[in-house]
């Protein structure tokens, strides 16, 4: 247990399994939208990492992306198909990192699905462009950090423990137990 647990006099630790951990890791990963797309996962070197869009989580806790096929990154996960993704939804909570096993694709349905107009940026000839590539991140391992009761009541327990002298967390972390 790390030091400002040793004060906190409420429990703030809850791992999630099954369908709660999967519901979790969707509230939050949706929320974020956005994320640290991590690639090139080696000991002691620098990692490859840059903001994506998560374009679904679906109901076995799955993320799905979309990529350029012929990107530096979609290389880096044909040779090593492991990524770790680190999503922020608040300045305060909604914290979440996912380590996971990666397949790549060119499932037209699921292009269909996740396709909106502002990716005409990125895939200029639209959902057919040859360059679309699938990404779909299986979760082995994820944790969150949250607030047990939303932003407003977190803040004033945190103003209330500066007042009184106590530790008056409000946040829960714990493990994502997908599989």
């Amino acid at each position: 247990m790390n030091s400002i647990n040793q004060n906190q006099p409420e429990d703030n630790f809850k791992d999630l399994s099954g369908q709660e951990a999967i519901a979790k890791l969707k509230q939050l990963a949706e929320g974020a939208a956005t994320c640290f797309f991590v690639s090139n996962i080696k000991t002691g070197l620098p990692v490859s990492a840059r903001p994506m869009t998560v374009q679904d989580v679906d109901d076995e806790g799955n993320l799905w992306f979309l990529m350029a096929n012929d990107s530096n990154t979609y290389h880096e996960l044909e040779a090593e198909p492991l990524a770790q993704l680190f999503f922020q939804g608040s300045k305060y909570s909604d914290y979440l990192n996912v380590y996971g096993l990666v397949e790549l694709s060119r499932d037209k349905e699921k292009i269909k699905q996740f396709w909106k107009a502002t990716l005409n940026t990125w895939f200029t000839e639209g959902e057919n462009d040859p360059r679309i590539a699938v990404v779909k991140v299986e979760p082995t391992e994820a944790h969150y950090w949250d607030n047990k009761n939303g932003n407003a009541v977190a803040f004033i327990k945190q103003l209330a423990g500066a007042a009184i002298g106590k530790t008056l967390d409000d946040s829960v972390e714990g493990k994502l137990d997908i599989l």
